[in-house]
């Protein structure tokens, strides 16, 4: 029983323990993560000495990183045969509502999570696309679930816009750094409104630097609250999200 009194870190409650890693940035120089297949590797032996079970790779692909399905395959390949742990890899796409996306989705070049019925998608942090509705909407009558990275993080989203967004069928990942405080107060409390209020579907790291996620892990920041809440999410989106896509689809 955890105590409302009391708080916690991610450490401490064993959050990756049994987890599955729904987004980070881990595949080596291809973005903003890591640099190298040495930090590629040192990153999975943290998550083994942890626990986490499974990891989905999610590099950018947007204006800054246009970055190609077929380079990004050929890096995680390397990766894979360089990793000879545990941990089940998975390659997927952080994929950014800018000028690149629309023709990538109009040729279907994606990388999609859950054997193709999720697509990760983010938005700049301080402006909405001009489009952004009718382009989840679009993702949609594609037959995916838009899966909307950190939506905690969006300076310029309201709580009446989360609701819309979930009306719509549009599924939320939390970044655990957030609710660790890395971005700040804000970020923080609109995290820990929306997991409390059950909105979040996933979960990931944003890992882009082992050593800025560990100390993450590390805060004690987590009430009693957070913890429950915390464990329900971890345990939906492993039976859950995924799963319901597949039957549907």
């Amino acid at each position: 029983m955890w105590s409302f009194f009391h708080h916690y870190s991610f450490d401490e409650i064993g959050f990756l323990n049994g987890a599955v890693d729904y987004h980070c940035h881990i595949l080596p120089g291809v973005d903003d993560g890591v640099r190298n297949l040495d930090k590629s590797l040192a990153a999975l032996s943290y998550y083994e000495e942890a626990g986490v079970t499974e990891v989905w790779l999610t590099p950018h692909i947007m204006e800054d990183y246009p970055n190609s399905t077929c380079q990004l395959r050929q890096g995680f390949n390397k990766l894979c045969a360089a990793y000879n742990g545990p941990i089940i890899m998975h390659l997927a796409s952080e994929n950014m509502l800018d000028s690149t996306f629309e023709q990538r989705f109009h040729d279907n070049d994606l990388l999609t999570m859950g054997q193709g019925t999720h697509l990760l998608v983010e938005t700049s942090y301080f402006n909405p696309p001009i489009q952004l509705y009718q382009t989840l909407n679009e993702i949609s009558r594609r037959g995916l679930f838009p899966v909307l990275a950190h939506p905690e993080r969006y300076l310029y989203m309201t709580l009446k816009d989360y609701d819309r967004l979930k009306d719509m069928g549009v599924k939320f990942q939390l970044s655990i750094m957030s609710l660790a405080g890395v971005y700040g107060d804000g970020a923080a409390a609109k995290a820990r409104h929306l997991l409390l209020e059950g909105k979040y579907d996933f979960y990931g790291s944003d890992l882009h630097r082992l050593s800025v996620f560990r100390k993450a892990l590390s805060a004690k920041v987590l009430t009693g609250k957070d913890v429950n809440a915390l464990q329900t999410l971890k345990q939906k989106s492993l039976t859950e999200s995924f799963e319901y896509a597949q039957n549907v689809g």
